[in-house]
């Protein structure tokens, strides 16, 4: 708990300097949002004046950082500037997007861990050499070419999964659209997932387990394994932001209405108080998503829990 504490409080200066970041960003990009609002029409200067002052555009730019984050410690994420709160807008958008990296991400975990398994136990291997290719491929091929390729040809042209919408829910809607997120994340697991299993296995401790009369499957499982998945947790950890943040390209080829989808147009839209919201949400999600790593480092390995007690 204590070191949990620490992690929490190292955390609190991370969050207020990103958000910062990010709002100082969105606010300084070219462009009036409220004369975007009025399209090719004149707009008075006394309606300009009105509406910058009530979203509290004419201020400077730490007094508005400043009320926007004591929103947020109160639960609101400002409103557009249409007048609609954010929060209602992503309310159900955001469930769009979460189960969507989910499945991406139970897709990386499972197939992922599988693949490099099997590699770094045939180290040399048909089984090592089909994997290793298979993962550079994959990482080579930017995901929009994937995305495409697989709703033709497993979508459209094989009918095996829905291509596009989420009329059939969760997994089935989710399926086909995860898995192309989740591909290139895929990849790197089975490698990050091989490479650690083969230097693992080198490891003394695993000779003197299998000098020791044990079987195969419980050096491997027990102690080669779980001592090779903490660089694993780490990635899949971090990764979880990454497909949240990552799901804008996979959500436009699949017509997922996420928050990605809602980004993009927000920012072409010049809604800045959309697009600073989500990246708030996203990144209290890396926080947590780093604190949870941290934490089961210990329960991976008993000498790293040792050593922070």
């Amino acid at each position: 708990m204590r070191y949990a504490a620490q992690r929490l409080a190292q955390a609190i200066p991370v969050f207020f300097a990103t958000t910062f970041l990010i709002y100082a960003m969105v606010f300084a990009l070219p462009g009036d949002p409220i004369l975007a609002l009025a399209g090719d029409k004149p707009v008075p200067e006394q309606v300009l004046a009105v509406m910058r002052a009530r979203y509290h555009l004419d201020e400077p730019l730490l007094v508005q950082y400043g009320r926007y984050m004591l929103g947020v410690f109160q639960g609101n994420l400002g409103e557009t500037f249409t007048g609609q709160p954010v929060s209602e807008l992503l309310q159900d958008r955001w469930s769009v997007t979460a189960q969507l990296a989910l499945t991406a991400w139970i897709f990386e975990l499972a197939v992922g861990i599988g693949l490099g398994v099997l590699a770094g136990l045939r180290r040399g291997g048909a089984a090592d050499t089909a994997v290793l290719a298979g993962t550079t491929f994959v990482i080579a091929v930017p995901v929009f070419v994937v995305g495409y390729t697989a709703q033709i040809v497993l979508g459209l042209n094989l009918g095996l999964f829905p291509t596009a919408g989420t009329d059939e829910g969760w997994p089935g809607s989710y399926l086909l659209p995860g898995m192309v997120l989740g591909s290139f994340g895929l990849a790197y697991v089975a490698r990050l997932t091989r490479t650690s299993l083969v230097e693992n296995l080198r490891a003394d401790y695993v000779r003197t387990a299998t000098a020791k009369g044990l079987s195969r499957r419980r050096v491997v499982g027990l102690h080669a394994l779980r001592n090779s998945l903490i660089p694993v947790v780490t990635y899949l950890g971090v990764d979880f932001g990454n497909l949240m943040a990552g799901a804008v390209v996979t959500e436009g080829i699949f017509n997922l209405p996420g928050i990605g989808q809602q980004v993009f147009q927000s920012i072409q839209l010049q809604e800045g108080p959309v697009v600073v919201g989500v990246v708030t949400l996203l990144v209290m999600i890396f926080i947590l998503a780093n604190l949870a790593v941290d934490l089961l480092y210990g329960v991976l390995d008993p000498r790293i829990r040792r050593a922070r007690a």
